[in-house]
């Protein structure tokens, strides 16, 4: 009789904890907070892009998600971070084509998880546009082509500003030269990012860079430095006299620095729908469309079912672009 009695509730007990988890699972996500890894620190494109975007998914889908700052090995710790915690869409990141597709690509042994394994993209969110720039700082070039002239006749003497070695700016500028008939001209790396790199050109001490239009329209206003060019696929309505780098002949050349969302590997298909469909009508109200337009973001939403092989042709072209620019990157 005893045994017959445990036995009744080791099965009962088995069927409640069946019925709890199904009823767990069941629950329409999200019943909690979500937290939004970013692999920066406050204040940079990829944190405002995911306070815009958590901001206004909360307004639509009900329950907060907030951002937790993870910056450090090259965006490595951050992505680890939310590659190893449980697949339920509780823990996001919002990356950028360095974090999630440069990084992969130089520093493939330094990751202690599969990255092709174990992250998987939910969606592309915006695209930030880049200007290739010059300084008025003793630097006389209006255009293209004077850039181009202008280092040819000064051999080693031109400096260009990156936020470090082996990010998209530098090997942009890198290609750049390659293209353009082996420029020689000499990289300046900057601790302080793109704010860092702009000051540094606003006193001369490096005379042209690629950067992403938001961080540079104050100094442009400011007559500082100049836009020569554009890496977007038309015209920006605000710089309707800079021209697209297809348009100076270089239409391969510079990144239009893309931001995207990601999930662990295991994440129910149904609740990264949930995500990207939230994720798209929160980037399409008023509020978050003015955000973006006064930024020059440009949104640029794909599926759940178009976000893994483009993040795969991504991944492939920075395979080539490093492999036709050879940059020495610190290990």
């Amino acid at each position: 009789m005893k045994r017959l009695q445990i036995m009744l509730l080791v099965a009962f007990g088995i069927g409640f904890a069946g019925v709890a988890w199904h009823a767990q699972a069941q629950e329409k996500y999200p019943s909690k907070p979500v937290k939004i890894l970013v692999p920066y620190g406050p204040g940079g494109a990829t944190d405002i892009v995911a306070r815009i975007v958590g901001e206004h998914l909360r307004e639509t889908l009900g329950q907060a998600f907030y951002v937790e700052n993870k910056p450090g090995a090259y965006g490595i710790l951050a992505i680890e971070d939310m590659a190893r915690s449980r697949p339920d869409g509780y823990t996001l990141l919002v990356g950028n084509v360095s974090t999630n597709a440069i990084t992969p690509v130089i520093f493939p042994t330094k990751f202690k998880i599969n990255y092709n394994k174990d992250v998987i993209p939910v969606m592309r969110l915006v695209d930030i546009p880049a200007f290739l720039l010059v300084t008025t700082t003793n630097f006389s070039v209006n255009s293209v082509p004077e850039l181009i002239a202008n280092v040819k006749k000064n051999p080693g003497r031109v400096r260009y500003g990156t936020v470090g070695v082996g990010s998209y700016p530098h090997y942009d500028m890198a290609l750049f030269a390659k293209r353009a008939g082996d420029l020689e001209m000499v990289g300046i790396p900057n601790r302080n990012g793109a704010a860092g790199v702009i000051i540094d050109m606003a006193t001369g001490d490096t005379q042209t860079a690629f950067l992403n239009v938001a961080s540079t329209a104050g100094m442009l206003k400011a007559g500082k430095i100049k836009a020569l060019a554009v890496v977007n696929p038309v015209r920006l309505p605000e710089y309707p006299n800079v021209p697209t780098m297809a348009e100076v002949g270089f239409p391969d050349v510079g990144t239009s620095a893309w931001q995207a969302m990601f999930a662990p590997a295991g994440t129910p298909k149904e609740v990264l729908d949930t995500i990207q469909k939230a994720s798209v009508q929160a980037m399409q109200t008023p509020a978050a469309r003015k955000t973006f337009e006064d930024q020059n973001f440009n949104i640029v939403p794909n599926t759940v079912d178009e976000a893994r092989p483009w993040l795969a042709r991504e991944i492939a072209t920075w395979s080539k672009i490093t492999q036709e620019v050879k940059i020495e990157v610190p290990e």
